[in-house]
């Protein structure tokens, strides 16, 4: 059996991230985690890895060396062109919860991912 592991982070505003991270990944905030300098999101189907958040007073500094990737299409096979479709779908939801379009990259003629920065600043992907 593998090893359960929490992703550990840090920001100015654990309840932002947490927040936006539980809607993006659809998971839920962690039952009993009541921290006001701290938050905790689970997988509600237990397979996932938990990720919480640690209150830390310096800013995000530089490019991050960890980060999220969405898988929207899962863990395929993948059809490209479904895949592009489902990356589509998933960025307007993320924007609307406060993510940042940075740029999107592409396969040839096909939409690979999409990078984008989480509410506080943090590089992810969408593919």
């Amino acid at each position: 059996m593998a090893v359960h592991w929490t992703l550990g982070c840090d920001a100015a505003d654990p309840h932002l991230l947490a927040a936006f991270w539980a809607a993006a990944l659809e998971y839920e905030p962690e039952p009993g985690f009541d921290d006001p300098d701290g938050a905790s999101i689970i997988d509600p189907l237990g397979i996932g890895p938990a990720i919480g958040w640690l209150r830390v007073p310096e800013g995000k500094q530089a490019k991050n060396r960890l980060h999220i990737d969405i898988r929207v299409a899962g863990d395929g096979p993948w059809d490209l062109v479904e895949r592009a479709r489902l990356i589509r779908a998933k960025v307007p939801q993320l924007v609307r919860l406060g993510a940042t379009v940075v740029r999107e990259e592409r396969d040839g003629d096909v939409l690979s991912h999409v990078v984008m920065l989480d509410p506080e600043g943090n590089e992810f992907c969408v593919a």
